[in-house]
């Protein structure tokens, strides 16, 4: 109270827009020794009622902070949300390309079931069929076998020959000696 009587009746008080309504008092000297303060204090001081402190308006300070704050904790909001959003449609494409993936390996894993199959048939039939060299062998061992299946009907064709003409001969020396009546 007694400072507001010391600034005067045009002062303000920072932070307030509104000026502070002073009483008109004699000026006071400010001292800080404890017998200057009772000196300068008055003994009967007219009770002048007490002043109601002001409601202060909502500050720039007060008021800044707090829309930073609400700014700041609704953007947060609005980012994680689309954060999120982005995340699920990422994991969606992640699990979709997962499972493309599955089905692709399982689609080379027949192939490769199929492959190796074919390998052993291959394999078996490489074992199982004759080589240059057998093939060579069994060339020759035919040329034989026909060369000497050659001569026999050779000498087969021979000894029927030779028959054929015993029973020639013989047949001519029959007709002439024996006469059938």
């Amino acid at each position: 109270m007694s400072f507001t009587r010391c600034l005067g009746s045009s002062s303000r008080v920072a932070g307030l827009s509104t000026p502070v309504r002073s009483f008109p008092t004699p000026l006071r000297s400010f001292s800080s020794s404890n017998v200057g303060r009772a000196e300068s204090a008055p003994s009967a001081a007219p009770d002048l009622g007490t002043i109601q402190p002001q409601k202060r308006p909502v500050g720039g300070f007060r008021g800044g902070v707090f829309g930073f704050l609400l700014g700041f904790s609704v953007a947060s909001a609005f980012a994680s949300y689309h954060l999120l959003d982005e995340y699920k449609l990422a994991s969606n494409t992640l699990q979709t390309s997962v499972e493309e993936l599955q089905v692709n390996i399982q689609k080379v894993s027949a192939h490769i079931r199929r492959i190796e199959a074919v390998e052993k048939e291959l394999k078996a039939l490489t074992e199982s069929a004759a080589g240059k060299d057998d093939v060579s062998r069994v060339r020759t061992e035919m040329k034989k076998l026909y060369d000497g299946l050659h001569v026999e009907f050779l000498d087969l064709k021979s000894h029927v020959w030779g028959i054929q003409q015993d029973v020639h001969s013989l047949s001519k020396k029959e007709s002439s000696s024996v006469r059938v009546s």
